[in-house]
């Protein structure tokens, strides 16, 4: 009885994957990050503006450098 012979399966093809992303899946983390380190720059936006003295002091000399 002859022995079957086993075929090996094609080979992937080496080409590059290609995603796209939507404007708006860049677009809303940007945004949600830049909201937030823009309440963190100006706390007395934020409703609950009361914290730690050296934590302001901090902020105020990063908004201090970015306004530059």
């Amino acid at each position: 009885m002859p022995a079957r012979t086993h075929t090996r399966p094609h080979p992937a093809t080496t080409g590059g994957v290609d995603i796209r992303l939507p404007w708006w899946a860049l677009a809303l983390p940007v945004l949600a990050f830049v909201s937030l380190l823009v309440l963190l720059l100006n706390p007395s936006d934020a409703q609950a503006a009361t914290g730690d003295p050296a934590v302001t002091q901090l902020l105020e000399r990063v908004q201090q450098v970015l306004t530059r």
